[in-house]
This record gives structure tokens, sequence and C-alpha cells, in this order.
């Protein structure tokens, strides 16, 4: 018992932050940001596995996102498919297309593997971009709502709840994923893929393996949020929503699932909370991450966590959560 309470605290304390909020009665556009919160929360722990813990960057993780929000809303509107079978449908198609795209780009390294994975964001957001006969063009397209053996999803608290489940079961899996040794074998081609090869790891298909795990995440995530929100544009699919949910992995922590929910929340809830100073808000925001990353460099989650290690060590040890990762000694 006392070692299942180590090992999960932090699921545990989020799945009591996502029980308790909807009893304070807060209101519907909080309830709404809360839920969209939840899903790029999805999205950006499937990025992390794929940054933070094997060290292949992705600046178009954005682009599965989209695919799958598309997808949803060509199958729906032009196909009449039920909203589950184009959601699958969806996830398969993108599943497919990582894992024909993974082992050509993986070769890659550095700002190569970069400017690679950014051209495939381009070339997405150019297909729907021109495509206007199924996806509306740059007007975007409505999205039919998620409909499952006759019953609507709709309203505030049942999408809430939807993607707070969402939420739980991806954190609980990826947390038990980063400690079993397909997990451990990604720490290891992030420290050195020379290393990880003469250990006996199969890097190429540990990559790939992990590229498909998060693209089909960020596809499901993606055809979640367009029915939630009823409507897609092209630019669900542009670089400024890769470079968001970058950023989220690298404020919230690499290689910490928990950092990556903490990520998400930050930088969904700054532009709101700075959105009252007008103009200023952009720079406000810039300082408030340009600090967080020169004085927490390794992300906020992994850095608390270190300085809860140094000043308590006893309660670091019976709250610590998640694996540590081999880290260069701060300067």
């Amino acid at each position: 018992m006392r070692h299942t309470l180590r090992t999960h605290a932090g699921l545990f304390v989020l799945a009591a932050i996502l029980l308790v909020l909807p009893l304070l009665g807060p209101s519907s556009f909080v309830l709404d940001l809360a839920t969209r919160m939840a899903f790029t929360a999805v999205v950006v722990i499937g990025l992390n596995l794929l940054f933070g813990y094997a060290g292949q960057v992705s600046l178009g993780h954005a682009a599965f996102v989209g695919l799958g929000g598309y997808a949803s809303a060509i199958l729906t509107t032009h196909f009449g498919w039920p909203s589950l079978a184009a959601m699958v449908g969806g996830a398969v198609a993108v599943g497919l297309l990582a894992f024909a795209i993974a082992r050509p780009i993986l070769r890659l390294a550095g700002y190569h593997l970069a400017m690679a994975t950014l051209s495939l964001a381009f070339i997405v957001t150019i297909v729907c971009t021109n495509e206007a006969r199924w996806t509306g063009g740059s007007d975007g397209m409505p999205v039919a709502p998620f409909t499952l053996f006759g019953w609507t999803l709709e309203g505030e608290r049942p999408w809430y709840a939807v993607a707070a489940v969402c939420l739980l079961a991806v954190a609980w899996g990826a947390s038990n994923f980063a400690r079993s040794p397909a997990g451990r074998a990604l720490q290891a081609i992030r420290g050195s893929e020379v290393a990880a090869r003469l250990s006996g790891i199969d890097v190429a298909r540990a990559k790939t393996r992990v590229f498909v795990l998060s693209a089909v995440l960020a596809s499901v995530m993606g055809s979640l949020m367009a029915h939630q929100a009823g409507f897609i544009t092209p630019t669900a699919t542009g670089l400024g929503r890769s470079v968001d949910l970058l950023m989220m992995v690298v404020l919230g922590g690499m290689a910490s699932i928990y950092g990556s929910v903490v990520g998400a929340v930050l930088v969904m809830v700054l532009p709101q909370l700075l959105h009252a100073i007008g103009a200023w808000e952009t720079l406000v925001m810039g300082l408030i991450l340009t600090g967080t990353l020169i004085f927490m460099r390794d992300g906020i989650v992994p850095t608390l966590h270190r300085q809860m290690r140094l000043r308590w060590p006893m309660r670091a040890a019976v709250t610590k959560t998640e694996p540590e990762v081999n880290r260069e000694p701060s300067a």
C-alpha cells in the first residue's frame, strides 16, 4: 500500500484536483478552459515521451492534432460516419502515416530533425487550406457533435468528465511506460544513441514506436477537441500551435509526465490572466516564460522536486513519483 502511494502520488494529486474543480462551481468559461487544458495536456504528455524521454524534437506535432480533428470532421460530415468510428479511423490513419515517415525522419538529429518535422506541419497546413472542397479552406469547417449509441455528448460538465478521464488514464499509462524497460530504453537513447545500441537496444524501433504513440494520442485528442469546439480551421495544424506544445514540455519539465500537465496549464492560463493589461500582455508573458527558463532550466516540476529533495530528503522520498533522468549538472 505504501509503495503504491509513493509510486502514484502525482496521479492521486491530479485526480483530486480534477475531482474538486467542478465541485467549486466554476463558470462555464472556466470549465470549458479546464476541458481544453486536459485535452491539450494529453497531447503534451505524448510529445514529452518523444522529446523529453527520447530526445527527438518535433516542430510539427500540431499536424497530428489537426489531422485527427479534420478526420472526424470530414468523415462525419461528408461520409456520414459515426463519431467514434471517425475518431478511430483518423487515429489509425495518423498512426500509419507516422509509422511510414518515422524511419526516414528519425534518422536525422538536431535541427535537421526539427526542420523535417516542421516541413510536415507546413505540408498538412497547405493541404488543409487548399482542399476547400473537403476542409472548407482557410475558413474552416463545422464538426458534428460527438454521438455514441444515440447519446450526444454536449454541455461543459460531460465534456469535462471525458477530458478528466482521458488525462488520468494517459497520465497513469505514461507513468508506467516511463518506468518500464521501454521507457528506460528511451532515456538511454536520449543520453547516447551509440551507448544505447551497444547495450542491445533497437534504437530505430524504439524511436519509431514512441513517435507513432505520440502521434496517435495527438490524433485522438484532436478529434475530441474538434467535436467539443464544433469547428476546426487550418490554424490547428500550424507552426504556432506546435511551438506552444513544445513550450509546454520545456516549461513544465522534460521527461516529467506531470510537468507536461503543469506546462499545459501555465501556457493556457497566462494569456487569460494577462488579458486585462492589454498591449503589455505579450511582453509580460514573454518575461515570465523567459524567467522560468532561465531560473528553472530543467522545467518547473523537476526543479521543484529537486529543491524538495534537498530541503526535505525524507519527505521527498515518500512523494517521489517519476524516475529520474540522468541530466548534466546545472551551472
